[in-house]
């Protein structure tokens, strides 16, 4: 008990100080931030059991919204010009608080997909989105979602 709350005040420490966090899985591991953690403070927005679900309610809203988040995200690379030159399969874990913003969007490219300063700029795109950007729709608790992604070349 005592480490789960030193970890609550850790994260929140961290959050008042340093804001909403991008940040690949394996920079999170090497930031202390446990995934496990993060699962235990944050509910799935959808579950299998939907009596685990956050939204078990209103499960359509909720995909729709989250395919929004993801096609909003992509608009704002494509107006950065962030162009993904071959499709680029990834894995997203994003953390929201209540009121739909975001807190923690960690992710993953498969290796070699992208170059190093692809990666960079990605980071810095996605740190910028995640600051202004909330989902559509509130709830009663912090929840979260993952989902596979495959990011798409821009049509010529």
């Amino acid at each position: 008990m005592k480490k789960l709350l030193t970890f609550l005040i850790l994260m929140t420490l961290t959050s008042i100080l340093f804001g909403q966090k991008a940040m690949t899985f394996a920079e999170a591991d090497k930031q202390g931030i446990s995934i496990e953690s993060l699962d235990r403070l944050y509910a799935s927005g959808i579950h299998a059991d939907t009596s685990l679900a956050v939204f078990r309610n209103n499960i359509d809203e909720y995909i729709l919204a989250y395919q929004n988040l993801l096609q909003d995200l992509g608009n704002y690379l494509k107006r950065n010009n962030f162009d993904w030159e071959k499709p680029t399969n990834g894995f997203n874990r994003i953390y929201f608080h209540k009121d739909g913003s975001i807190d923690f969007f960690l992710y993953n490219f498969r290796p070699g997909q992208l170059t190093e300063e692809q990666e960079k700029k990605f980071a810095e795109l996605l740190s910028g989105f995640i600051k202004d950007h909330h989902f559509a729709l509130s709830a009663d608790k912090d929840f979260a979602q993952c989902s596979p992604v495959t990011y798409m070349p821009s049509a010529k």
